[in-house]
């Protein structure tokens, strides 16, 4: 970083690029420490990288860069915990029991779900049936259909408000 704060731009890249896992290592501790649940270490590490970039002249380089990267890691999950606002998580297996009970008319909602996602197009029909079926993440839905996690957010949108139409068409239909 030293280099990097000289003006050597090279140095600056090889210095985030040895610097990221050991941010990912403090922000990783950082949510257990605070109770933020782990998916939101990359998001962390995103931010304060970014900070790092900002606000590299702040550091002072007599001073070791260790504390400085430490604490922009600690205000950065406080800003993350913030946005967040309050949520609580459970655990699914407290609560297992609960989802285990099923009603007779469940098995009819999922015939009404096959029968509505098949008026769908491709890949919107791929897209809901890998993410809101399957419980797949739009990263893993996005590599596999060969599309940007952008394209699919947007044909999840679209798709999940095609269904929505659809649902109320049939309720008023068969109502």
């Amino acid at each position: 970083m030293l280099a990097a704060a000289a003006g050597d731009t090279l140095a600056y890249h090889r210095f985030l690029k040895a610097v990221t896992p050991y941010l990912r290592s403090i922000a990783r501790r950082r949510c257990d420490q605070f109770g933020a649940p782990s998916s939101e270490v990359e998001d962390v590490v995103q931010e304060v990288l970014l900070a790092i970039h900002l606000k590299r002249g702040t550091w002072d380089t007599s001073r070791p860069i260790g504390p400085w990267l430490s604490a922009i890691v600690r205000n950065k999950l406080v800003d993350c915990l913030r946005r967040r606002g309050r949520q609580v998580s459970v655990p699914i297996e407290d609560v297992m029991e609960t989802l285990e009970a099923t009603r007779e008319e469940d098995a009819g909602d999922l015939v009404d779900v096959d029968r509505l996602v098949e008026n769908l197009r491709d890949p919107q029909r791929e897209i809901v049936r890998s993410i809101s079926i399957g419980g797949a993440g739009i990263r893993e839905t996005a590599e596999r259909l060969q599309m940007t996690e952008g394209a699919v957010r947007v044909a999840l949108h679209r798709a999940l408000k095609v269904l929505a139409d659809l649902y109320r068409s049939d309720r008023r239909a068969n109502g």
